[in-house]
């Protein structure tokens, strides 16, 4: 079996990743798809850029929550979204004018 090649991230793609990896409601398979991390290279990435203290607190956190597991997870779409998330695409806010 062939390990997935592991992309190339810039500081601010793993500043996000972190990001979105707090959020209670932003499933693993959202950052997979925008990043290409599986959730296992998402806690290898939190591991390695995270103070021990704030890996142990952010492990105990996600660990069996159902919110973080998209297939688990019993919220669907209709939940709230903020205005400007219409514009923003690719993760970046495009720029009003």
């Amino acid at each position: 079996m062939t390990p997935t090649p592991t992309p190339t991230l810039t500081a601010p793609d793993i500043d996000r990743i972190i990001e979105m990896a707090w959020e209670d409601r932003t499933p693993f398979e959202a950052i997979e798809q925008q990043f290409g991390l599986n959730e296992q290279a998402v806690i290898t990435l939190m591991r390695r850029e995270l103070k021990a203290a704030s890996w142990r607190r952010w492990r105990a956190r996600v660990q069996g929550r159902a919110t973080k597991h998209r297939a688990k997870s019993q919220v669907d779409d209709a939940r709230f979204k903020s205005t400007l998330q219409r514009s923003i695409t690719g993760n970046k806010i495009s720029k009003r004018g």
